[in-house]
């Protein structure tokens, strides 16, 4: 009797578990059937379409993106542009620096020569030459006298110190005497040149 009771309660178990699970797989088969009818009326629904206000606000946002964007790249040129506007100033005169070093050296050897000199001819003779050698360069390099003497005084290219009389008719307002020559580098006035002008 005993082993009986045993044999039973083994197998009720057993059964119990089967049909629980008989139910629940039935169960399951019900919630996916539903889920499959629910799910074609899902797919068939459309998003509803975007409002006037909201296509505004996308287009207004990415319109603002746009303009960061451009206001990035430009503030970036205006940092670039101006970071080589300093670099060229600072080294804008290096051409004419080098250009002229080899008469700083002639000026360095007339020095020398000077201090051994007895006979001022040739000392003359190479300032004549380092004089010569200097204005060919700066020359080169666009750099022209402004021709002042018996030439009509005017304002674009020369500055009055002062009026003397002039001893004839022909020099009334004619520049007399420069005192201090004017330039041009590239045809552009550099330095105006110091007159006396003829009244």
């Amino acid at each position: 009797m005993f082993s009986k009771k045993k044999k039973n309660e083994n197998t009720d178990p057993i059964v119990k578990n089967n049909a629980e699970e008989q139910m629940n797989n039935t169960e399951d088969q019900i919630n996916t059937e539903e889920t499959t009818v629910e799910n074609p009326v899902a797919e068939t629904e459309v998003a509803p379409e975007l409002s006037a206000e909201e296509k505004l606000q996308q287009e207004n946002a990415a319109l603002n993106d746009k303009y960061l964007r451009l206001f990035a790249e430009f503030d970036n040129y205006k940092r670039r542009t101006q970071k080589e506007r300093v670099e060229l100033l600072q080294t804008a005169g290096k051409d004419v620096v080098i250009s002229l070093l080899p008469v700083l050296d002639d000026f360095d050897r007339a020095n020398k020569a000077i201090e051994t000199a007895t006979d001022i001819n040739p000392i003359r003779e190479g300032v004549a030459l380092v004089h010569n050698k200097l204005k060919s360069i700066l020359a080169q390099k666009g750099l022209k006298e402004i021709e002042s003497i018996n030439t009509v005084f005017d304002t674009d290219n020369h500055e009055a110190i002062t009026k003397i009389p002039a001893p004839s008719e022909e020099l009334k307002g004619k520049v007399m005497d420069e005192l201090e020559k004017g330039y041009t580098l590239n045809d552009k006035v550099i330095r105006f040149a110091k007159v006396v002008v003829g009244s």
